[in-house]
C-alpha cells in the first residue's frame, strides 16, 4: 500500500499558502478583489497493475461581459459617459490556511504522501508524462482555471519543452518524474542509476522551467526504501502517487466513489485530454471541491 502520513497541524503558511486573495474586499461598481539504501521490497498503488502509468475547473470563472449602460433620450437628458467594459479575469480562489504539513525526511528517507489529510474542501490536480503535447489542452487548462502540478519526463517533452511554458504562465508548476520513464526502475534499478535518473531530470527542469523540482513520481507507481533514499539525495521533499485518477474519460477511485477533500488527482498528457479533463471537472464540482496548487499546500513551491 502507499505511505501515507497522518496530518500535522502546520504552523507556517506557505508562499502562496495566502495563495489567492487575502479576504476579499467587495467595493462599489467594477472593482475586484486584490488584495545504498535498503532492501525494502517495492510498494505499488493498489489499482496499479492493470496500467503500469495509469494507477490509480474549478468553480464558475469569473464572468466578464458588459456592464448594462442606459441610454439618456435625447433633448431630455445630458449624454452620459458609458461604463467601462471589464475584461476577462481569473477567478478569485478561496484562501485557505493549510492545515496538513509535509512529513519530513527521516532517516534519509523522503515520505510518501497518497493523499492530504485536511478538513478544507480542496483537491490537487496532478499530470503526468508529457508525450501529447495540443494547443487544447493548454486551452482547456486556462479556460477552468486550472493549477496542477505537472509531472514531466525529460524523454518525453524533450521534442518540445517549451510547450509547457504557457501551463507555468497559468501558475502550474513543473515536477519530476524521470529521464527515461522506466516503469521497473524499483526493481531493476539500484540505489545510483535511480539517483542518476532523478537528477538528469532536476537540471533539465532547472535548465528549461528556472526550478528545481521538489516532488517525484515514481514510473508506475511502485517506490521503495531506496527509492526514497535516492529521492532525498537528489534534493526533493517528497514522493507523491494517488488514489483518485482521470482516465479514458472517466473517474476511477481507489476509494470510494466520488472526490474526496484532499484527494491527489492523477491525469496524463494523452489524446484523450480533453475526456480526462472534463470528468476531473464534473467530479470536482459534484464534490463542491476547489482545484488548488499541491506546491502550495505543501509549502515547496
Amino acid at each position: 500500500m502507499f505511505g501515507g502520513h497522518s496530518a500535522v497541524p502546520s504552523s507556517t503558511p506557505s508562499r502562496r499558502a495566502v495563495f489567492g486573495v487575502v479576504g476579499a474586499s467587495v467595493l462599489a461598481g467594477l472593482t475586484a478583489c486584490s488584495a545504498a539504501g535498503s532492501s525494502t521490497p517495492a510498494q505499488t498503488p493498489t489499482g496499479a497493475a492493470a496500467s503500469p502509468e495509469v494507477p490509480g475547473p474549478n468553480g464558475a470563472l469569473a464572468v466578464g461581459g458588459e456592464v448594462p449602460t442606459s441610454s439618456a433620450s435625447p433633448m431630455t437628458t445630458p449624454p452620459t459617459t458609458p461604463a467601462p467594459t471589464p475584461t476577462a479575469t481569473k477567478r478569485i480562489r478561496r484562501t485557505f490556511i493549510p492545515d496538513y504539513q509535509l512529513p519530513p525526511i527521516v532517516g534519509g528517507l523522503a515520505p510518501v504522501i497518497t493523499k492530504i489529510e485536511t478538513k478544507h474542501p480542496v483537491v490537487f490536480l496532478t499530470i503526468d508524462d508529457g508525450n501529447i503535447k495540443t494547443p487544447e489542452s493548454i486551452k482547456l487548462m486556462a479556460e477552468y482555471d486550472l493549477p496542477a502540478s505537472l509531472f514531466l519526463t525529460r524523454d518525453t517533452v524533450a521534442d518540445n519543452p517549451a510547450f509547457f511554458n504557457a501551463f507555468k504562465a497559468q501558475g502550474s508548476l513543473i515536477e519530476n518524474h524521470t529521464v527515461t520513464h522506466n516503469i521497473n526502475m524499483v526493481r531493476q534499478w539500484g540505489y545510483q542509476q535511480q539517483l542518476t535518473d532523478m537528477v538528469g531530470m532536476q537540471e533539465y527542469a532547472f535548465q528549461h522551467y528556472g526550478r528545481r523540482p521538489t516532488l517525484f513520481r515514481p514510473p508506475g507507481g511502485a517506490y521503495s526504501n531506496v527509492m526514497r533514499k535516492a529521492v532525498a539525495d537528489a534534493g526533493m521533499k517528497a514522493i507523491v502517487t494517488w488514489e483518485a485518477k482521470a482516465n479514458a474519460g472517466k473517474m476511477d477511485y481507489q476509494v470510494g466513489n466520488s472526490l474526496r477533500p484532499g484527494d491527489i488527482v492523477l491525469m496524463h498528457f494523452r489524446a484523450e485530454f480533453a475526456a480526462d479533463l472534463a470528468a476531473f471537472r464534473a467530479a470536482q464540482l459534484a464534490a463542491g471541491l476547489e482545484v488548488v496548487l499541491l506546491e502550495d499546500f505543501l509549502g515547496v513551491a
